[in-house]
């Protein structure tokens, strides 16, 4: 069985946190995992010359923020995604050729990041990927409205990270 094409990916990673982060995830992993997952999950893409997805690290504070104003919940969150495709907009064939399909982007507190990977007893660059995956497949339309859909999306977590080498536990 062949491995599928490689996608091309532009992903613009943001970090608005006071810490510099490179040595947990630097900018050539994140773009790695994200163009790995989204050369698996390819089928449920619309065919285009290529991908985009923005990538926020920030902190409680902006986080809730987001989360006041877009979800009505003001409290700190661990990952928001803000999914283009969602919006319905009439993408052409031409368009798709021409330049690159805007997926979203993924909002992570690096503050709820930290806190979980503690909580979870594993290092923050597993808690980053476990976060980021699940950004990822809301920005794809992958919602958990009842614990099945949960279950469905986590164990579809477990197998973007193991295809990236790490294990989860999670």
């Amino acid at each position: 069985m062949s491995s599928p094409t490689q996608l091309q990916v532009e992903l613009f990673v943001e970090n608005s946190y006071h810490l510099n982060l490179t040595s947990q995830v630097s900018e050539e992993r994140w773009y790695m995992w994200f163009t790995q997952w989204l050369t698996m999950l390819a089928v449920k893409l619309p065919r285009a010359l290529s991908y985009e997805i923005g990538l926020q690290l920030t902190n409680d504070a902006q986080i809730q923020e987001l989360n006041a104003q877009y979800r009505q919940k003001d409290q700190p969150t661990d990952v928001l995604a803000f999914a283009a495709l969602e919006n319905n907009f009439p993408y052409t064939e031409e368009m798709l050729a021409s330049q690159p399909l805007y997926l979203g982007d993924i909002v992570i507190s690096i503050d709820t990041a930290i806190r979980q990977a503690q909580e979870r007893e594993h290092n923050l660059t597993t808690e980053l990927a476990w976060l980021s995956a699940h950004g990822l497949l809301h920005l794809l339309g992958w919602d958990h409205p009842d614990e099945q859909s949960l279950i469905e999306m986590l164990n579809k977590q477990s197998m973007l990270l193991k295809l990236v080498g790490i294990v989860s536990n999670i």
